[in-house]
């Protein structure tokens, strides 16, 4: 399976940014996808998820009130909307695809089990 990142960049404290992931029409059909994320000299953490057909996301505290997490099943697009970004959002940017292990609220990476290659965001003050 092959899903690929894109749209990271470098942006101000305050800025917004919108990420897509590609990948194989199947996955879009019949999974829930992800975004993880990891900075620098840290473990990947998990950032947004949603449910195969569009419906349910949810988020980690971090980001909750100004990441939103959306998908375009026709397009087989999963698009993750940063707004009012912090330095500490650095990271490279990952998405994922459900693993066997999945259900609903999974944020551990064990859950996904198909990953794509990062895309970098710097966020500078």
């Amino acid at each position: 399976v092959q899903l690929q990142a894109s749209g990271g960049g470098s942006v101000q404290t305050g800025d917004s940014l919108r990420l897509s992931c590609v990948g194989p029409g199947h996955i879009f059909a019949d999974y829930a996808m992800a975004w993880f994320r990891q900075a620098p000299g840290k473990e990947r953490e998990f950032v947004a998820a949603i449910s195969r057909g569009g419906g349910r996301p949810y988020y980690a505290d971090s980001v909750k009130g100004r990441f939103t997490i959306s998908r375009d099943n026709v397009k087989n697009m999963l698009y993750l909307q940063m707004s009012a970004l912090k330095p500490e959002d650095t990271a490279d940017y990952f998405c994922a695809a459900e693993g066997r292990s999945f259900h609903y609220g999974s944020a551990s990476q064990d859950a996904f089990g198909f990953w794509g290659q990062g895309t970098e965001v710097t966020v500078s003050s």
